[in-house]
Parts: structure tokens; sequence; C-alpha cells
């Protein structure tokens, strides 16, 4: 049976030992902490916290929970960078020529850049705003660069305290395409979770702690024929008979197929808004929205 591969960690470790919280709007909040070398093995994933945000999936999302989401991924973002940060580098990961991978440069078009402010602006705004870079440096296919050389780079000449990556994400259930946000201190490996693996971007590999935010965008094939036949297994003989007729019938004549939304494009612009406007509130808490907004018109 195809490896069923997901980049959530929720989705990998199972209810035990999961702190599972209900947030206002309809919001559920999930933490997963990897906290020695043996569990991280068994999961195949990095020690660290994972924090899952959670809403109805649904092709558009109330206002009020969309506000909602970005104060949680603001404040789970703030609470994993390093204490005093100043200088901030916000990547965008992904190709912005394939709509379910353009998450990270729609990001980061969205993103508030200070670093080329300083001395341009009236001190009562100056003093509340933290220094911001962001970039969208590509995808291997494209530059023949990995990403992890091109941000070593950065990070050498702008000397950040931390880099916050986003990326689309793979999901084992068709449920958590553009409901669920992921934010871990446990950096990223780019195309992970469409087996097009690449140098993982951490602390490790660019020298500063790296947050990752992820959405999910795509499922494989046979995660939705998985979800559509699972109704009708019960009992563990059932799923065993399941698991071969999807392997049989999916993974065979299909192989790795991935899919997404139809509606992908504005999910892809409304889950980048919800997104940025977190990481502006993480990355400037002193600043209002209407501050930030008129900063970007600028």
């Amino acid at each position: 049976m195809t490896e069923k591969w997901t980049d959530l960690a929720m989705e990998v470790h199972g209810q035990t030992g999961q702190s599972v919280e209900q947030l206002q709007s309809g919001i559920e909040r999930t933490v997963v902490v990897i906290d020695d070398e043996e569990q991280a093995r068994a999961l195949g994933r990095p020690e660290g916290r994972y924090v899952t945000l959670s809403c109805p999936q649904a092709m558009s999302i109330e206002l009020g929970t969309r506000k909602a989401l970005s104060e949680e991924i603001g404040k789970t973002i703030a609470q994993m960078l390093p204490e005093g940060a100043k200088t901030v580098l916000v990547t965008g990961l992904g190709n912005r020529s394939v709509t379910p991978d353009a998450l990270g440069p729609r990001v980061v078009e969205r993103v508030l850049v200070t670093r080329h402010m300083a001395g341009c602006l009236p001190e009562d705004v100056g003093d509340r705003m933290a220094n911001v870079c962001a970039a969208a440096p590509g995808v291997l296919g494209v530059t023949g660069i990995e990403t992890a050389e091109v941000l070593r780079g950065m990070v050498e000449h702008v000397h950040p305290d931390a880099v916050i990556a986003i990326d689309a994400l793979a999901a084992r259930s068709s449920s958590r395409i553009c409901s669920t946000i992921q934010v871990a201190d446990t950096g990223i490996t780019p195309g992970s979770g469409v087996g097009n693996h690449q140098k993982a971007l951490t602390r490790q590999t660019l020298g500063v702690p790296v947050i990752a935010v992820g959405v999910p965008m795509v499922v494989y094939a046979w995660a939705i024929a998985s979800d559509a036949l699972s109704t009708l297994g019960e009992t563990e003989a059932d799923e065993q008979e399941l698991s071969a007729c999807v392997e049989r019938v999916v993974s065979r004549q299909l192989g790795d197929l991935i899919v997404t939304p139809r509606e992908v494009d504005a999910l892809v612009e409304r889950m980048a808004g919800i997104v940025a406007e977190g990481i502006n509130m993480a990355l400037h808490p002193a600043l209002t929205a209407r501050e930030i907004a008129q900063l970007m018109a600028q």
C-alpha cells in the first residue's frame, strides 16, 4: 500500500497525548509535542511543538472566524519567536505559477516588510515596528537552486533572529484542505508532502530558529477513496479489505495522483490573507490592523 504520508503532525500522532481545546468561532486548537528521539523516529517528525488550528470546512469562512484564525496564528507564532527577536525573515515556499503550491509566495505579498523603512517613518510608528524582510525564493525545478541554499545566503547577510517559512501542505484527510493551519517550531522540509524531498529548513541548516506555517492544499487520490469507503467498514477486518481495495483500484492504476479542489484559486487567496494577517499581528503587535493596512498601501 502506498505510504499514507501527511504533513500534519496531528494525523500521524493519533489521539493519545494530544491537547485539544475549543476556541471562539468554532475553532479547534490541537497541540502535539514530540519531546524525545524515540517518539520522533516512530512518528517520522522532528522533536518540537506542533500547533494545529482547525475550523469547519466550507467554501466560505465567516469574517469573524477569519479574524479569530488570524489572531490565533499571531499568538502562536509570537510564542515561538525567540525572546527579544528584532529582525525576522519571512519566506514563502512554493511555485507561484502552480496555484495549489502558491500559498507561500502569496502570503509574502501581504506581509508588512519594514527593513527598508528605517529613518523614513515618524518615531511613534517606527519604534513600534519589528525589522521584517521577506522573500519567495522559488522552487528547485525553476531556479536550479535549493531553497535551503538561497535562504542560507540571505541569513548570512541579513542576520535575522528567526525565519518564518510558509508552505502548502499535503493532508491525509480531504476534510483538512483549506480548513487547517499548522504552526511548528521545528522548521520544514520543502516538497516532502508530494514526495519531492529537498534540504530541510531548520535551526541546524540555517543557524537560526525556523517557524513553519502550513495549510493543506492537496490530498492523494487514495485519501479521497478511503474517506468515501470508510463509512462501509466498522471492523478491523473491514478496514483491511478497504485498504486492499484502494490499493488495487486507486494506487496501482493512478499512482500517486494528487488532488486539489476546483475552487483552489479562491481558497489560496483566502488562506493567504488569513495567514499573512496572523504573521503581521505576531511581528508588529504594537500596530493596529488599520495602521498595518495603511503602511501596506504606501
